[in-house]
């Protein structure tokens, strides 16, 4: 009998079994013959040794298994997706599906009995499938790689599957790559449970295959260092770090490598996964959404955000100040609990510097399908306007002793008051920045308008609206000839979501000065915030069409997403890349340049997506 068919008995034995003893094996093949392809098999990985007499068959047995019996005389029929997953017309999914359950496949198997795709469909879905490095082709056969095993694991999740076949898919998948790593563990000593526990838990996660590319550098080798320099400065090594350049030293990997492939995870966003960084006493920890500390910490910050939301909608309606929650507050109250749970106490301030940009992370995540921009974002800018040119052209205050410095020397200069109050505000210490204002309304009462906005601005981030409003209606009252101070009522009104009063207020606006660009860019974003879409675009391009002014980036960016919402792609891509354009030339502050891309940028990305998605189908 050929060497391949002791091979193959023995394999379809372990193949059917979880475990075969040396007795049933020998039950199949004379106990010399047995011995020497026994041990064959093990010495190549294809077999393993459980425990004393148990032998299983490996996942590389596995797919050498079913390359052998391909290639008998007497074929075998291929593995081919069951019903629940042909009932939809998915040829990706088929393909992976049949490649997942068989060690290759060729053209003819997919375009035959029972798949039956036809050849351009077939081709488009194989080509789009090795562009996603999903699948390869060697000698005209196809084969699933790393990160096609990744993405089958996902599409099971699609269909009504037990949920044992997800598990096992998910296994075999863990199964390899837990094996690469055994030897990178044993060659740098990593010990540890809980810290290879943390290794794979990234690694699988993020698939070297996806990162590398034709002019890669790096070999996995040296990924996986990079994997182990994240586990290492993790929140909860703290004080404990290690620097890049002591790890480049110790794990002998260049220091360029390490630092270009930690940005490319942790900033670029080219995986699913989020990491999260936090900067320390010139140390930086690293961890990650999917991780048991990245799930507590939105669990934790969600609640707390919901409770300020809910409480003071409640109690909107009191004049007394009671029960009014405020975001500063807020984050006192998580810090105290993720201080206590989830972080060492030392990390406090660290926290309180890295959280409001977390909550405007989770705001994104939880809000991207829904309305994403509010006339209040209008409001801010406006409010904000002067103030921002100013910092760009000569107040680059990075710190309140920075500012505080510059007040010593020019202390009758209002713009670095509102400096300061800008920064205050930034930091989300919003008491200290109305109680700035308020002696500046003392100092400075010519600066009584400008100064009276920011305030009621400050209000509305504490969720104290009414009394914002409230600030507008008294200016209104002493300056009633100021049609911009009626122009911010207009937009309060919209985000305290009463239309009809909002709407009213713009017309009223629109019909004194016909040629206000402000005023009619104003219109479109109440309109877009109460999903008319149609009506917004037009009062937006009126609003171009009448003159030029700074925010003009901004308002193609707002048409880009009403021509998204109404699926005009083509055109709100243009918007959203004439936006772009726009900002580039901008005096905006840098951070309000960011918030407006970042609207823009995923939805390029996810246009993008959809179109393709047009086309393929």
């Amino acid at each position: 009998m050929p060497r391949r068919q002791y091979e193959l008995i023995i394999l379809r034995l372990l193949n059917n079994n979880e475990t075969c003893t040396w007795g049933d094996l020998k039950k199949e093949i004379n106990r010399s013959t047995l011995s020497i392809y026994l041990n064959r098999l093990i010495n190549n990985g294809y077999v393993e040794k459980v425990k004393f007499n148990h032998y299983s068959i490996t996942s590389k047995g596995e797919n050498r298994f079913l390359e052998l019996s391909q290639n008998k005389e007497k074929k075998i029929v291929l593995n081919f997706p069951p019903n629940m997953i042909l009932r939809k017309r998915n040829y990706d999914h088929w393909i992976l599906w049949t490649l997942y359950h068989n060690s290759y496949c060729k053209w003819v198997d997919f375009i035959g009995d029972p798949l039956n795709i036809n050849q351009s469909s077939l081709s488009k879905s194989l080509n789009l499938l090795m562009e996603k490095d999903f699948v390869r082709k060697e000698n005209k056969q196809y084969r699933i790689t790393e990160l096609g095993l990744e993405e089958y694991s996902n599409l099971l999740k699609y269909y009504d599957l037990d949920r044992q076949s997800i598990l096992k898919a998910e296994s075999k998948r863990i199964k390899e790559i837990t094996k690469r790593t055994l030897k990178f563990f044993e060659k740098y000593r990593i010990d540890k449970d809980e810290m290879k526990f943390r290794f794979l838990n990234i690694l699988l996660k993020l698939p070297f295959e996806k990162i590398i590319s034709p002019d890669s550098v790096i070999e996995e080798e040296d990924f996986n260092k990079i994997i182990l320099f994240l586990s290492i400065n993790h929140p909860d090594k703290f004080p404990n770090y290690i620097s890049p350049e002591q790890f480049c030293k110790k794990f002998n990997i260049k220091q360029e490598i390490l630092d270009y492939y930690i940005y490319l995870i942790a900033e670029k966003k080219i995986y699913a996964v989020k990491f999260f960084t936090l900067e320390a006493e010139n140390s930086k920890y690293f961890f990650h959404t999917q991780e048991k500390l990245g799930r507590m910490l939105s669990i934790i910050v969600e609640d707390h955000i919901t409770k300020l939301t809910y409480l003071n909608r409640l109690h909107a309606e009191k004049t007394d100040g009671s029960f009014k929650l405020t975001l500063d507050t807020t984050v006192n109250a998580i810090l105290d609990e993720i201080c206590e749970n989830l972080f060492r106490n030392e990390l406090r301030e660290t926290l309180r510097r890295f959280l409001p940009s977390y909550i405007n992370y989770l705001a994104y995540k939880i809000e991207k399908e829904k309305k994403l921009v509010e006339p209040s974002d209008k409001l801010e800018g406006l409010i904000w306007h002067e103030i921002q040119i100013l910092e760009n052209q000569k107040l680059q205050f990075d710190n309140i002793k920075e500012v505080e410095r510059a007040i010593k020397l020019n202390p009758k200069d209002p713009e670095l008051y509102y400096s300061k109050s800008k920064i205050l505000i930034d930091k989300n210490q919003f008491n200290e920045a109305l109680a700035l204002l308020n002696k500046m309304l003392e100092d400075f009462p010519e600066e009584e308008i400008n100064i009276q906005m920011k305030i009621a601005y400050i209000h509305k981030e504490m969720r104290n609206i009414e009394a914002g409003l409230d600030i507008v209606n008294n200016l209104i009252e002493k300056y009633p000839k100021n049609n911009e101070l009626i122009n911010f009522k207009a937009l309060w009104l919209g985000y305290m979501e009463k239309e009809d009063a909002a709407l009213q207020e713009i017309q009223k606006l629109i019909e004194k000065e016909p040629n206000n660009a402000t005023f009619y860019d104003t219109y479109g974003e109440i309109l877009m915030y109460f999903e008319n879409y149609k009506e917004a675009i037009k009062k937006f391009q009126k609003a171009i069409d009448i003159g030029d002014e700074w925010y003009f980036f901004q308002t193609y960016i707002k048409m880009g997403l009403c021509y998204k919402e109404l699926e005009d792609y083509e055109l709100a891509i243009q918007n959203f890349e004439k936006g772009k354009e726009l900002s580039a030339i901008s005096l905006t502050d840098k951070n309000t340049k960011q918030k407006w891309l970042a609207f823009a940028e995923p939805f390029i990305a996810e246009i993008s997506q959809l179109k393709d998605d047009f086309y393929k189908e």
